[in-house]
Formats: structure tokens, C-alpha cells, sequence
């Protein structure tokens, strides 16, 4: 799908010092949202905020840190918070429909396949998906740390052709002789770490920042989707960056073509275990696409089944890829070194394979 475009809205943006809706602010956006979708276009918002508005609503001044405290103002907020997108969306005639997601919803390939459908099919069906993760059930291992991280996940899965990541700065500054200054683009496939920033302080009212920003613009476009990070309170921000003005900062998308199943596996499906290979191993993985044999393998770490997704990494300690594993890693720890031939006689009825080339996505470079 082509057309759609997801913009994430940042708590900074959404609420303000006392945990109220800033109510011009959203009025805005949403405004500017439903007027990508009568263009033709398939708005995804995922929105933050759900936490602060509980917390203002519980008369709670400042952040919790114990998780049942952030479960309960979540739950509390986000009808507060989607009641508030009904209203809104409905005055432009446009039905929102609400989302929510763990990390372990994206997990598992079955209910990623199940996310995607429900919200192609909601697309499908004229209304906007209003996504936010699940707060009230997540715990601190099924998180995605913040909604920058779920946005660029969302924008890979729906294969959007824009992430919007609204925040409460115009953009990324780097430091300049006279003071910070804009940086307007950046190329396709530059690292996070390779971008020289201004030290800006933040709000505090969100649990991302700069760091979880430029990690998820580089997971977005590592996988073909452009990124822009703007400011969320201007008028005309969504549409002017949609069309490519210049607005924020715009991060190229790289020419990326892989498949669903591959994306899902670099980006959604964590890494239960590492293999370390020789430099023959990186060679044919990288030069020749080959699948990973017993003889390439050096170590295992982990404790692990068959079937779960591991890191390869070479001689040298740089992650290769990421592969579901053909092989428990006691069988890879029993096996290393092998050829084909000997591994099958110890692993009896497993495969010659520890990661077969179908399922293996290579690290993005």
C-alpha cells in the first residue's frame, strides 16, 4: 500500500505540563490527517499520550516509575484520549478505529500477518487507525520502548511510503559556529551514531527521544520508507512534509525490495541467541546468499529451540544478519565445525542446516 502514511504524535506535543490535551494542537493534526485521506491517501496515526492524559486526569503531577502506576493511568487516559479522536475525526466525517499492540503482538509471525490484515482491512474500509501501544498489559519485556520504535514498525509492516515522527522540536540540530542549526537531510543509509547533534534538552512528558528518533528513522529506511522528524504544534506540518517540502528533517529511504518475511524478521522478531561464524561463513551468507552450515559455526550462546530467531555474528564481533535457527543451540553447540555429512549423523533427523538462506536477513549496512 503504497499511499499510506503514518505520523506518530508525540506526548510533548499532545499534552501539556498539567497532563492536559493541548486541544489545538490536536484539532490540527487531525484536521491535516483527514484531509490526506480525502486526497486519497491512508492516514495510520499512532498516537502517544495515553499515560499523560491518566495521569492529569488522576491528578497525578509527576511520571511514576512502577509499571502498575503507568498500567492504571493508561487505562484511565486512553479512553480519555480516544474519546477525544472520535469527537475530532468525526467532525470531518471520518471514522477512527483504535489499535493497540505489544511488541509480542509483532513477535510472533501469525498475529504480525493478523496486525497487518486488520489494519489494511480498516484502511480498506475509510477509516483511519488510531495505534498506541497496549500499556495496560505490556510489561517491561513486551515493550517497545516508545511509540517512535511501534511507528517505524508499523510504517515497515504497512510498507508505507512516509513516517512522520512529530515532536515537540523542528527537527534534528547539529552544531554550528553561530549556534545550532537545521539539519535538513540526511542520505540514505548513514548510521544514527555518524549524525553530529546539537545538545538539546528534552520535556521529559514522553518516554522517547532523540536517541529512540533516529533509531527508528534508521529501521524505517533501511527497509525503503522515508522519514521526516518535524515539529508537531505548526499549521500545515503533515501535508507540507507529505509533499515533500521542507519541512524537518527528511531521512532518504534506501533502496530496499526484500520480502514481508524478512523485513519482519530484522525488524519485529527478537533475537533469542547468538552464533558466531568464520570468515567463510560471512562470505557465503553475505557474497553468495548460501545457507549457514555447521562447518562456518565457531560458537553458540544462548539457550534456545529450533525455530527461534539467532544473531550471526563474525570473527570480528560485527553482527552479520539475523536467522531462524534450524537447530536448538545445544544441537548447534554439538555440531560446530562439522561437515554436513558428520552433523547429520549426530543430530538424527535435524536438519545439515543451522540457518537455511530463505530465513535469513541479512544486517542492513
Amino acid at each position: 500500500m503504497s499511499d499510506v502514511i503514518v505520523i506518530k504524535i508525540g506526548s510533548s506535543t499532545l499534552v501539556d505540563d498539567h497532563g492536559a490535551l493541548r486541544e489545538q494542537v490536536l484539532q490540527r493534526r487531525v484536521g491535516e490527517i483527514a484531509g490526506l485521506r480525502a486526497r486519497g491517501l491512508h492516514p495510520v496515526l499512532v498516537s502517544s499520550g495515553a499515560i499523560a492524559c491518566g495521569l492529569g486526569t488522576l491528578g497525578i503531577s509527576e511520571r511514576p516509575d512502577a509499571l502498575p502506576d503507568l498500567q492504571a493511568a493508561s487505562a484511565v487516559g486512553q479512553g480519555v484520549l480516544f474519546a477525544r479522536y472520535i469527537a475530532e475525526f468525526g467532525s470531518h466525517g471520518v471514522v477512527p478505529g483504535q489499535v493497540l499492540l505489544t511488541s509480542a503482538d509483532l513477535e510472533h509471525r501469525a498475529s504480525y500477518l493478523n496486525a497487518r490484515n486488520t489494519l489494511e482491512r480498516l484502511i480498506a474500509l475509510g477509516a483511519v487507525p488510531v495505534i498506541n501501544e497496549n500499556d495496560t498489559t505490556a510489561t517491561d519485556e513486551l515493550t517497545f520502548g516508545d511509540n517512535d520504535v511501534l511507528a517505524a514498525q508499523v510504517a515497515i509492516l504497512l510498507r508505507a511510503r512516509l513516517l512522520m515522527l512529530l515532536t515537540d522540536r523542528d527537527g534534528l540540530y547539529a552544531p554550528g559556529p553561530d549556534g545550532p542549526e537545521l539539519i535538513n537531510e540526511v542520505p540514505a543509509g548513514t548510521a544514527p551514531d555518524d549524525i553530529a547533534l546539537a545538545d538539546l534538552a528534552g520535556s521529559g512528558r514522553g518516554r522517547g527521544g532523540i536517541a529512540s528518533k533516529l533509531a527508528s528513522a534508521a529501521m524505517a529506511t533501511g527497509s525503503g520508507v522515508a522519514c521526516v522528524i518535524a515539529g508537531g504544534e505548526a499549521d500545515g506540518v503533515i501535508p507540507a512534509a507529505v509533499a515533500g517540502e521542507a519541512v524537518g528533517t527528511r531521512f532518504a529511504p534506501s533502496d530496499c525490495s526484500e520480502g514481508a518475511f524478512k523485513m519482519w524478521l530484522r525488524h519485529a522478531k527478537p533475537a533469542q541467541g547468538r552464533v558466531v561464524v568464520d570468515a567463510g561463513a560471512v562470505r557465503a551468507l553475505i557474497d553468495k546468499g548460501t545457507s549457514l552450515l555447521p562447518v562456518g559455526v565457531v560458537s553458540c550462546d544462548g539457550a534456545f529451540p529450533a525455530g527461534e530467531a539467532v544473531l550471526v555474528v563474525g570473527p570480528d564481533g560485527r553482527e552479520v544478519g539475523k536467522g531462524i535457527a534450524e537447530l536448538s543451540a545445544e544441537e548447534i553447540r554439538a555440531v560446530r565445525g562439522m561437515r554436513s555429512e558428520e552433523a547429520l549423523g549426530v543430530v538424527s533427523g535435524g536438519s545439515a542446516e543451522v540457518i537455511h538462506r530463505d530465513r535469513f536477513a541479512p544486517a542492513v549496512r
